[in-house]
């Protein structure tokens, strides 16, 4: 078997042993698929597509190590395994060399267990940010056809979308491509604006992009708006208002819901029998009437306010009482001294499901403080590998729930996060009937052990909440949070 053969060949078992708590969700065929899709060739050599996928997922499991660590992680484990003899690894270890003396410039190390660091940097970059979106389309599209009614609301598929700024480190590719803003003290940083649509009731990613700090939030979600269906439900922040993008989603025979922006004027036509109220707005704006749009739109505006805080309302397409009351959409959780749930949280807190996803995966994935990559290529491989980590970590953590009668939400993701990693040692090293007869259903019973307990009296105020915000020429915007005084 000619060398190359040979190192492709252990390669591909590295990835069986290495990938065994995913091999299930995951399978080979739906890389290449999704290569299908993006049009990118597969590769021939030990890092092809399929082997570059979880290499991505690794570098994001082991976010403080190198690549080159990354690179020896697996091979160190079946080393110190009791299977090792034997294996594919020692096999081409032990095998002849090739007859000849070896050319001077074989960029190929000695070792057929091992990969340059250089021939990895070359194979990243063959993965274009389409790969890595068909690949999680798929994967998305995969768990909704074996758990559809965990993602649905009221006959609705549930969608969130959301934007976070990841810091990036000063590299001059970096910042010429992604670009950089002000903070404050005369030094500017390095960021690059992560975009996603989310399915909220499991918080998997549906959809991403990864683009300049300088494109706006609203322009991205144009571009993923665009990638909706019929009957689906989009949870929205303030900071996507915008007439252009209701329209989209209207027209994609799609739903919204929205917080109200202040200042925007709507005209009252009913009040409905639940107090809420059927408006038409008319946007101001000219830019809409050279758009080709509707003069107006029909909305429907729940007014409500939470103790300690100003009113407020959310705006929605979801015209009928019927399909979701007043009390769904705004209704606060309420829980009893056993932390049995007694009744749910409304509709639209749940689009802070994105939010809490953001978070475990910068923090608790390490997403943001670990991205070694210093050009844009790079950053968009670990970007995606975290993507695809967290989207398979919360597949498993439904499953785990499912299997103990829970919540996929009550269960913890630093939890799950830390069992797999305490037992990935096992998992490389057992045989595949062990590995996926006896570890991995003991990973999920695990995984459905750890639980984020109710804390319903517990607050994390956010910097400066009941100060007024300076937005800029002339306009202030009052807070949200009532002062103790105002409150009372």
């Amino acid at each position: 078997m000619p060398p190359k053969d040979i190192r492709r060949n252990v390669w591909d078992q590295l990835r069986q042993k290495g990938f065994r708590a995913f091999e299930s969700l995951l399978p080979a065929e739906l890389v290449i698929q999704a290569a299908l899709v993006a049009i990118v060739p597969l590769g021939t050599g030990p890092l092809h597509l399929v082997n570059m996928v979880w290499l991505s997922v690794a570098c994001a499991l082991h976010s403080l190590e190198t690549f080159k660590e990354v690179l020896d992680h697996t091979i160190k484990l079946v080393e110190d395994g009791p299977h090792y003899h034997g294996s594919a690894l020692d096999r081409a270890r032990t095998a002849p060399r090739p007859i000849g003396p070896r050319r001077r410039h074989d960029p190929s190390p000695h070792d057929p267990g091992s990969v340059t660091e250089e021939a990895f940097a070359q194979a990243r970059k063959r993965l274009p940010m389409g790969f890595w979106v068909a690949l999680i389309v798929l994967l998305t599209e995969r768990f909704m056809a074996q758990h559809d009614a965990r993602t649905r609301f009221c006959g609705f598929r549930l969608l969130c979308i959301d934007g976070t700024c990841l810091n990036l480190a000063d590299w001059k590719p970096l910042r010429d491509y992604f670009g950089t803003v002000s903070n404050g003290k005369k030094r500017r940083k390095t960021q690059a604006r992560l975009v996603m649509l989310q399915l909220p009731l499991v918080r998997l990613p549906w959809r991403y992009e990864l683009v300049p700090i300088t494109e706006g939030e609203r322009t991205v979600a144009g571009r993923l708006l665009g990638h909706l269906k019929a009957n689906d439900l989009v949870l929205m922040d303030r900071g996507f208002f915008s007439y252009g993008l209701f329209w989209q989603v209207k027209r994609a025979q799609a739903d919204f819901a929205v917080r109200a922006m202040a200042g925007v004027k709507f005209t009252t036509v009913q009040t409905l029998c639940d107090g809420t109220r059927l408006v038409d707005w008319t946007p101001s704006d000219r830019q809409w009437r050279k758009a080709d749009l509707p003069t107006s739109i029909r909305l429907r505006v729940i007014d409500y306010q939470i103790k300690g805080f100003r009113p407020s309302a959310i705006v929605t397409s979801v015209l009928e009482p019927d399909q979701i009351d007043r009390q769904a959409w705004v209704g606060l959780a309420l829980v009893d001294d056993t932390g049995r749930v007694l009744r749910g949280a409304g509709l639209y807190h749940r689009r802070w499901e994105i939010e809490t996803s953001y978070f475990e995966m910068k923090e608790t994935q390490g997403l943001e403080r670990s991205l070694r990559g210093r050009t844009p290529e790079t950053i968009g491989f670990e970007v995606a590998g975290h993507i695809l980590l967290y989207l398979l970590v919360r597949w498993l953590i439904v499953e785990a729930a499912l299997a103990a009668g829970e919540d996929p939400l009550r269960l913890s993701y630093s939890g799950a996060l830390g069992e797999l990693l305490a037992l990935e040692p096992s998992l490389v090293q057992a045989s595949p009937e062990r590995a996926s007869g006896v570890l991995v259903p003991r990973l999920l019973r695990r995984m459905a052990s750890h639980f984020v307990p109710y804390r319903p009296d517990r607050h994390y105020p956010r910097p400066h909440d009941t100060k007024v915000k300076n937005k800029g020429k002339g306009k202030k915007q009052l807070p949200s949070k009532l002062t103790t005084e105002a409150a009372a």
